[in-house]
């Protein structure tokens, strides 16, 4: 399922990044020196980079996906860290990005992170913390993305926020009502909080029945 396609990046997902990206092979997307190429080449390789991803992604090869999606991404990265080092003045100022490379870069990301937690989904042991995260960065900078809305619900119930997951799930199936995914999920959902809410009337009604009589 290849898309067209977010909460603060730490050490822990660089290092998990910078691994996926060692996947795939050599890449200058870790490497120092990215400024000496202009913004275009970058946004391009960046590009071409996630589209490999979307191969290997066809062909159930999700390590290698994986690894081309992060490298993808560090190659964004490091144009982004460019451009602030020179609005910091580490390096001799440049123009800022152009509305279609503004575009070009910020879609990229979009479909690399939505890609991601695709693919986080279809492992073994999903790691749902990873899936929402990335999934939350899409819907940063696309709010109204359905698959983005979709795998943040799911992550979100297996997590165990019922509540949260039935708002994500809910909203994605007004956009794709007939989607079985979609549903399925939104009934588990809504399945789970009744039986949250039936535990809680249970805890409440065995506390008063337990209460002692008065005596006479």
């Amino acid at each position: 399922m290849s898309t067209n396609t977010e909460i603060k990046t730490d050490g822990a997902e660089d290092s998990l990044e910078e691994q996926g990206a060692m996947a795939a092979g050599p890449s200058s997307a870790g490497q120092k020196g990215t400024s000496a190429k202009p913004v275009w080449t970058l946004l391009e390789e960046a590009a071409q980079m996630k589209t490999e991803g979307n191969a290997f992604y066809r062909e159930k090869n999700l390590r290698s996906a994986i690894g081309y999606y992060h490298r993808s991404l560090l190659v964004l990265r490091g144009l982004d860290a460019d451009v602030m080092a020179s609005v910091k003045g580490f390096t001799p100022e440049k123009p800022p990005l152009t509305f279609e490379q503004e575009a070009l870069l910020r879609n990229t990301q979009v479909d690399c992170y939505n890609n991601l937690a695709a693919c986080l989904l279809q492992k073994q042991n999903v790691d749902y913390t990873r899936v929402l995260e990335y999934s939350l960065r899409v819907l940063q900078w696309q709010p109204g993305n359905v698959k983005a809305m979709y795998r943040a619900g799911v992550a979100t119930l297996e997590i165990g926020d019922a509540q949260r997951a039935k708002q994500y799930l809910s909203q994605a199936c007004k956009e794709l009502p007939n989607d079985a995914n979609v549903r399925k999920h939104l009934q588990r959902a809504e399945e789970k909080l009744n039986q949250e809410l039936q535990r809680e009337r249970d805890m409440y009604r065995g506390m008063f029945s337990s209460s002692p009589k008065s005596s006479t």
